[in-house]
Formats: C-alpha cells, sequence, structure tokens
C-alpha cells in the first residue's frame, strides 16, 4: 500500500493507495493560515506535521490497513514558500506560504540586477514576491537576527520528508518554483543567487522526483503511526503532481484545469514556454525532460470561498454549494469582479492589484454577486488561455480537478468563456495525491511508468460551450480588462500594503 500526503493551503489531503496506485480512501486535516494586512500569508510548519501524522493514522484506522503493510509514501506539496530553519532542521519563524507578498521591494531589488528577459528564460518565471526567494531577502532584510540563526531554506514537503528521514531534500518541480532555480541545467542559479546576496548553501540538494531519499526513522514512526523503514518518495509541488494526477503527461493529452485556492491552467511540455508578454510561467514537470507551462492566478477558488463566508458568515461546510444554489439565472451583465484578492501573477503580475466589484446596482444581489466571482476567476484566466493559444498551444480541452471543479455552473461558465469543452474527472479534490500517490509507486518500483496515471480517475462529466454565450462572454471579457486597465494606477497608487 501506498501513502501520498497532498500539503495544501487549507490543509494536509492524504490518501491510501493499492500499490497500483487505485484509490482506497481519503482524509483531510486542516490547518490554518495566518491572513494579515501588509500582505503577509503564514503557517506553522508543526501544522503540517501534526496534519501528516493525524491524517497517516486515520488512513490506516478507516481503511483497517495494517501499518506493516504500507510500501511507500509519497509528497505533494504546496509552493513557491519559504520554510527557514536551524543547523537542527528546526524552524526559526513561521513559514511565508506562497500568498505570502511583503517582499516586493525585494522582489524588485533583484529584479532591477538582472536582466528581465534573460531571467524569465533563465527560470521560467518572472521576478516576483510570490516565490520563495524575495521571501528569503525579506527575511534577511527586516529579521536580521532570525536571519542569523538560518542555516537551510526548504519547501514544505521537504520539511516534513525531512522530519520523517532527517534527510533535507528538494526535487526539480519544486525548485522550479523558488525564482532560484536554473531550469535547463538543472541546478540552482548562481548568477541569481548572486544577485540576491543569498548564500547557495542555504537550498537543500535536489534530487529526481521520483527519488527514495531515505527512510522512516523510528522516532518519527512512533508519531505518524507507520513502521520504521519504510521508503520515502521526495515527489514533488503541488503544481506539477496535480497534472501527473489528472493524467496530463505529455503534450497530446491536452490541457488541464485546477480549481483550488490558487487556480491556473495547465499542460505538459518538451520544453519550457517562452510568453513574449511574460504572462505565463513553466514548472519542471515530475516526469524528467517535460515540463508543465502554467498560468496561475492567486485566488481563484479562494475568490469563491470568500465570497461564501461573505454572504453566508455561519453557513459552516456547506456555505459554498449554499451560496451556488440558485445562481444560474442571474443576469450578471454590466457587472465584474476584479478576482485579484492576494495581489495577482497571471497575467499581470502586479502584487499591488486588489479585488473590486465594478458596475454594481441596488438591484444586485447575493446571487449575482457569487456568479460575478465565478465570471470574474474564468475571465481572469481566460487571459492566459489566449496566451497559450497565441503560442501555438491549443486549449480546445480542458480536464477539470481541485475543489471548485465538483460545481458544475463553474464548469459550464469555463466552458462558455474560454469556447472550449471542459471535463470533470473522477477525482478532483486529491489530484494531487494521486500524483504523489503514481510517483511513490513509481520511485518505488511497483509500477513500471508514470503512463498508469491514466487510467486511476475517468472522465465523469462534460460540459459543451454554447456559441451564444461564448459570443457574449469574449465581448464581456474586453470589458472586463478595460475594467482591470482603468483601476490599474489606483492600485499603483493607493499603496494597499500600507493597510
Amino acid at each position: 500500500m501506498i501513502i501520498a500526503h497532498d500539503l495544501g493551503t487549507t490543509g494536509n489531503k492524504a490518501s491510501l493507495h493499492t500499490d497500483d496506485g487505485r484509490l482506497v480512501t481519503a482524509v483531510t486535516v486542516r490547518y490554518d493560515t495566518d491572513f494579515r494586512a501588509g500582505g503577509i500569508a503564514e503557517q506553522d510548519p508543526e501544522s503540517w506535521w501534526r496534519a501528516v501524522c493525524e491524517a497517516g493514522r486515520e488512513l490506516l484506522d478507516r481503511s483497517g490497513t495494517p501499518p506493516e503493510r504500507i510500501g511507500a509514501i509519497g509528497f505533494s506539496g504546496q509552493m513557491m514558500g519559504a520554510v527557514l530553519l536551524d543547523r537542527a532542521h528546526r524552524p526559526v519563524r513561521p513559514a511565508m506560504i506562497w500568498a505570502d507578498h511583503r517582499s516586493t521591494e525585494q522582489a524588485g531589488t533583484l529584479a532591477a540586477g538582472l536582466d528581465e528577459e534573460r531571467a524569465y528564460r533563465l527560470l521560467g518565471h518572472r521576478i516576483h514576491p510570490t516565490y520563495s526567494l524575495a521571501k528569503v531577502m525579506w527575511v534577511r532584510d527586516h529579521e536580521p537576527r532570525t536571519f542569523r540563526r538560518v542555516a537551510h531554506m526548504c519547501l514544505a514537503k521537504d520539511y516534513i520528508v525531512q522530519r520523517l528521514t532527517g534527510t533535507l531534500v528538494t526535487d526539480p518541480s519544486d525548485a522550479s518554483g523558488t525564482n532560484a532555480f536554473d531550469q535547463r541545467a538543472g541546478t540552482w542559479s548562481r548568477a541569481v543567487l548572486d544577485a540576491a546576496a543569498i548564500d547557495p548553501g542555504l537550498l537543500p540538494d535536489i534530487a529526481e522526483s521520483t527519488s527514495v531519499v531515505g527512510r522512516v526513522r523510528a522516532r518519527a514512526a512512533e508519531e505518524a503511526g507507520v513502521p520504521a523503514g519504510v521508503p520515502v518518495v521526495i515527489g514533488g509541488g503541488d503544481g506539477p503532481l496535480a497534472a501527473l494526477g489528472a493524467g496530463v503527461l505529455t503534450p497530446e493529452d491536452g490541457a488541464y484545469t485546477y480549481l483550488g485556492s490558487s487556480s491556473w491552467i495547465s499542460m505538459s511540455a518538451t520544453r519550457p514556454l517562452y510568453d513574449p508578454a511574460l504572462r505565463t510561467m513553466t514548472f519542471n514537470h515530475v516526469l524528467p525532460g517535460h515540463y508543465v507551462p502554467t498560468a496561475t492566478m492567486q485566488a481563484g477558488g479562494a475568490s469563491l470561498e470568500w465570497i461564501a463566508q461573505v454572504l453566508r458568515p455561519d453557513g459552516g461546510p456547506e456555505r459554498i454549494a449554499r451560496t451556488l444554489a440558485r445562481i444560474d439565472d442571474a443576469d450578471t451583465t454590466g457587472l465584474y469582479f476584479l478576482p485579484h484578492l492576494l495581489g495577482e501573477r497571471s497575467p499581470y503580475w502586479n502584487a499591488d492589484a486588489r479585488g473590486a466589484f465594478v458596475g454594481l446596482s441596488r438591484h444586485h444581489g447575493p446571487a449575482h454577486l457569487a456568479k460575478a466571482v465565478l465570471e470574474g476567476v474564468a475571465f481572469n484566466l481566460a487571459t492566459c488561455v489566449g496566451a497559450f493559444r497565441e503560442a501555438g498551444h491549443p486549449v480546445d480541452r480542458v480536464d477539470a480537478i481541485g475543489g471548485g471543479a465538483a460545481s458544475d455552473i463553474w464548469l459550464r461558465v469555463l466552458a462558455d468563456v474560454w469556447g472550449a469543452r471542459i471535463r470533470r474527472r473522477s477525482i478532483v479534490e486529491g489530484a494531487n495525491s494521486l500524483g504523489a500517490a503514481v510517483t511513490a509507486a513509481v520511485g518505488s518500483g511497483l509500477v513500471d511508468g508514470f503512463e498508469v496515471a491514466r487510467e486511476l480517475s475517468a472522465v465523469q462529466a462534460e460540459f459543451t460551450p454554447s456559441a451564444d454565450r461564448h459570443r457574449d462572454y469574449t465581448t464581456r471579457h474586453r470589458e472586463f480588462l478595460d475594467a482591470y486597465r482603468s483601476l490599474e494606477p489606483w492600485f499603483a497608487n493607493s499603496h494597499p500594503l500600507d493597510n
């Protein structure tokens, strides 16, 4: 049996699989995020460890699986954060997760020291406060006493793997989300680290995603409820593993969209994709020699979570479903939501961008607001779909995963806005951990190759675009873009991070 852990933004989604990757059962153990004014988004790494231990024990209890049947453990993890450790591998401060964007000044300093086009081609990404490197620079500049204790920087899954095995490493997919990784060379970029004035010795060694990097230590086994000696496969970042969990291994597998806290559209490619307008980025795939060109927005599902909390503050776990009920007939003509609640990556790369409803009238009610949020995310990603199409990558069939993919109305909106067939996979929320399970199975020799991933989830529903609605949404997409462009100077001059 295989245990897979997906350390996401809101919790650890863990799953138990047979040795050929088939899902047996899954659990989610949630943890908190400290969101505060000033661009702060932090989590306690100890809460990740508690969630991994609790989830692992619950998987075994729920399924009645004897611990000695566990043959491998694999990981997927939230990307682009900064977990800073001392020499004993203890966190010196809370982890700055991907949504933390207080390092705008440090990213600007780094970008000024590097040619933007050269950096984009070297890293596959623009220099931006979302990424790990600028966060490390921020701690150095603002918390010098803490930074003097820092001996290591790693990502979320790497910290947990170290707790389990005593080995601190990362993999190319997660490394490619740090703004410090030479994508083609497969090594940390000395040129970028020199420009950032960050010691390369802080960064972990890099191992292939399928590498067995260690075995569960006795003390960790006691806490985690698994036997000592179980092989641990390092796995990868949640984006590339979501691609694997969606069955997107090669360019022929088409595109997929992930509707989680952050949301993106992506595909597999045999070389990085360089967008002349720098709207997209490219991560390394967990499959050696493959890449995942991606366009990621900061607050996709997070925008839906936010409006559900605002409209139904006492709604409990069902608040999102209740928020989306009966919104089909809401006419949102002239009403737009700019979904930039956490600044923005694709397509604007503007950390100062903020959310806004534009065009509100007295007759608008909860259904209009909720539908406008779904449309706003679809419009924002439509700009990214256009970037891929301009680069010669057809986006006419898109498989949907992530928690938001459970919503029929959202998938219909995406189909109509993008003019593409949207297909829901049978495994949506568990796609990341499915990818981690397949990677662990490959790494531990339980299966021969990644191709098994295509067989482990099936298409359950398909949403075909309406020609009339697509025509109307194409016009409205231009108005959506006009609304952002009109507010962009205000974003730049209002200094929202000071509030």
